[in-house]
Order: structure tokens, then sequence, then C-alpha cells
């Protein structure tokens, strides 16, 4: 094939694979039920400047392009819908530079978000977003899907760290949107539409993140409950307390026996919730506000256990961590929503997946960051059994309209892909659906970026 063999001419043939068993585990992410697509290649551009030469490649061969990291996002945005050339940025993985002074890190995609973390921890600093998969997602899938993770509550998600983006658009133009300044206002916001943007407006070639200061002084706490709607009472009065906990998670008793059956960590499996919560900052901020926390839990019914240690600390959290992992074993599909709602939503919400669950006859276990209202009901199901994966595909559905009917949206933190993409309507309208295919098409005029995604 003539484009194939150029492309290769242009970056070398050590940086295009083009056999079958090679290219068969890119046509799949992390997302459950998603048909395989393989592509005709997959490359591995080292530079920024082979970026541009694909993309330019990409535009006169008309080969739709589909950018990717560590492939551990849930939405299918990286499977190839339609023959074309998957874009592996996992080599573009250098820490640019850390700037203490104005406490940024510049890194390039194929940073592996955990790898900064490290970097930056000498410096007594964090990158605070923390997806479940932080140890091999990649800072520019991170930026692509605007993940969140377990301290979205207090600290935000990925949009609110972002300072600036180099990215190559859908014409092969290399451009730089926003820097080092802590204020900018020239133009529209360009770097906060990158991030979410899944790849279809650019491919993203380097970050400018913002660091902050690491607490000084943490308290954790976990929670047992034997009504999940106490547990649900409880999340909301700790927000109403005026208390914001770096971390509140939830994991429902199918959760919780499924790690507890993986890990053997030491949970309740009689417990019908958890939740494990933890404050951060200044010591006296931490102790006023560990006082409250666990007033709550105790007048909602909580058996509540404070960590003694780091180690105690880090069996908790690693329990949380396992929920995904743990879940994922005991059926031959896992499908993992992650439906938000507003945090005073969540008591409703977790009442509509149980209803769910009984009404579609269905497994669901259902963990989350229950302090930002982001919840992930997951379905224990095997999609070959067709009867039951009509069910699930059913049971999907509720959940989203659940969602929008509590004031909620489609994702909190996964993205639209081409898993959600036929609910956009719902909660954007045709005119707003309309409006993002324009914004595409402004970037990318000859839709080669991730088509089939988002819109």
């Amino acid at each position: 094939m003539e484009a194939l063999a150029k492309l290769e001419k242009i970056l070398g043939s050590e940086k295009v694979k083009t056999q079958r068993e090679e290219l068969f585990v890119y046509g799949y992410d992390a997302t459950a039920g998603l048909k395989n697509q393989m592509p005709l290649a997959v490359v591995f551009p080292e530079s920024t400047e082979e970026v541009v030469e694909i993309v330019k490649w990409a535009n006169e061969y008309k080969i739709p392009l589909y950018p990717r990291g560590s492939g551990t996002n849930l939405s299918g945005g990286t499977v190839p819908t339609a023959k074309g050339v998957v874009v592996e940025l996992n080599r573009l993985n250098k820490i640019l530079e850390i700037d203490l002074d104005n406490l940024t890190a510049t890194v390039e995609p194929g940073v592996i978000i955990n790898d900064l973390n490290e970097a930056v921890k000498p410096y007594g600093l964090i990158y605070p977003p923390d997806p479940g998969t932080v140890t091999t997602a990649t800072m520019g899938g991170s930026v692509a899907e605007c993940s969140g993770g377990l301290r979205g509550l207090k600290y935000g998600v990925t949009k609110h760290y972002i300072m600036g983006v180099e990215a190559v658009i859908g014409t092969g133009e290399l451009l730089k949107f926003g820097g080092k300044t802590v204020k900018n206002v020239t133009g529209y916001d360009l770097p906060a539409l990158m991030v979410g943007s899944e790849g279809t407006l650019g491919i993203i070639t380097k970050i400018i993140v913002k660091l902050i200061p690491a607490p000084v002084a943490k308290k954790s706490f976990l929670a047992v409950f034997n009504s999940i709607d106490d547990a649900g009472n409880a999340i909301a009065e700790i927000i109403k307390n005026r208390v914001i906990p770096a971390t509140l998670e939830i994991m429902d008793q199918t959760t919780i026996r499924t790690v507890e059956k993986f890990k053997n960590i030491g949970l309740p499996v009689d417990a019908q919730a958890i939740l494990l919560v933890e404050t951060d900052g200044y010591p006296e901020q931490v102790e006023m506000e560990a006082k409250i926390i666990r007033q709550v839990l105790e007048k909602n019914r909580g058996e509540v256990s404070e960590a003694k240690n780091d180690e105690e600390r880090e069996k908790l959290w690693e329990a949380r961590r396992a929920a995904l992992p743990a879940l994922a074993q005991v059926s031959p599909t896992t499908v993992l929503e992650d439906a938000t709602v507003p945090r005073s939503q969540v008591p409703a919400m977790l009442k509509r997946l149980k209803e769910i669950s009984e009404k579609y006859n269905l497994t669901i276990g259902t963990f989350g960051h229950a302090g930002d209202g982001n919840l992930h009901p997951t379905i224990l199901t095997d999609e070959t059994n067709r009867e039951e994966w009509q069910r699930v595909e059913k049971a999907v559905e509720e959940i989203f309209k659940a969602a929008l009917e509590l004031g909620g949206t489609l994702s909190g933190e996964h993205g639209i892909g081409m898993a959600k993409n036929r609910f956009l309507l719902w909660e954007m309208g045709e005119a707003g659906v309309n409006l993002l295919k324009r914004l595409k098409l402004a970037f990318d005029p000859n839709n080669i970026l991730n088509p089939g995604k988002m819109a």
C-alpha cells in the first residue's frame, strides 16, 4: 500500500507496525462490550516533529488517526472506528521541566502520572489528579479524557491543573495554548477546550501543569454501615457541615465482598456499605475536620475506625483501588459506568441503582467518588449471553436517565468516546451536539482525528 510505504519512509520502519498479531491489541481499550476494529497500522512517534508529519500524511491520504496512551480509558475513546492508524504516544515520555519558582511542570504526553508525582515529591509538591490507573495512565490520556480520581472532591480534576497545551491540530499545524502565567484571558480559553476533547481536536505533544504543596498532615477513616441509605445520608451531611475531605469514597456490599475475596484485606463483608474518608492539610485543620467527620459518621449509625499509621492508611486505599480489578475477576464482562449527580443527590442515585439492579436481575457493584457525586455502577455480566446483554443495555440506559433526571451528567471522568455518544442528545440537545460538530471541523476540517467519537 502506497500510503503505508510513505509512512514508513517518514518515520522509519521500526516505528510502524503493520502485522496482524501486532495490531490486535490496539483494537481495544479498557471498555467492555465494544467490537474490535484493528487498525491499518500503529505508529510510535518520538518527537513533536514526527507527530506533525504523521498528521500531514493522514490529510494527504484521508486516513483517520487514533491518538492513544496506555489504553486504560473506559469510553472507547481510543478504539478505531474505521480503518486507520493508531498513534501511540508513549515514547514521548520526558518530564521536560520542574519549575519550582512558578510551581509548574512541563511534560510530554507519554509521562505516567505516578512518575510525575514521584519526580516532584522530593520538593514537597504534588500533582493532585489521581485516576484509579494512576500507575499506568499517561498525562496525555488524562488530559484528553479530563480524568478525575480519589482526590477530586477537594482538589478538583485534570482541567483544574492544566495551564498550557501544545498540540498538533487536524490540519497538521502545531499550536501552543496557554503557558505558565497564573492569569490568562487572551482570546478563548483554548487550553480548557483541549482538556476532555478526547483526541478529536488535536494530538497533544506537550503539557504545562500546575503543582501544589503536598499536605503535611492526614487522617483516614473507615465507616461501616448496615444501611446504604445511612451511608448516603452521611455523605450529604459531611458536606453540609462545610467540611470538604480530600477523599470521600463509597463501596457497596457487592464490591466489599468481591474486594475482600480478591485481596483478603479484612473488610467487613456483612456491611451494606463502607465509606472511606480522608482529611488533609495543616495539623490543626485536620484535627478539627476529623472531629466533625467522626461525629457525622456516628450520627448516621456508622461504625468508625481510624487508621493508626501510614501502613493502615495505605491498606484502606489499597482496598478502594482494588475495586475495579476485583470486580473484573467475577464475570467475563465488566461494564463500568460513571454516572454523576450533584452531591446532594447521591442518596437518591444509590436508591435508583438498587432499583435498576432488581428490575433487570443484574449484579451491580457500586463504588466511587461519593463526595463529588461521581458513582461507578459496575455491572457484572457476560456479553456472550445475548439475553442477559440486552438487559444490561437497558439497565445502562436507565442509569444515565436516572442521573440526568437528578440533575447530573453522562460522565464525570470517563468521557464520552463511542460508548456514550448515542446519549449526548439527552443532555445537550440537538443544538449542543451540532455545536460540538462545528467546533470539531474548525480544528479538523478533514475529520482525520479520532472520527466517530464524542459527537
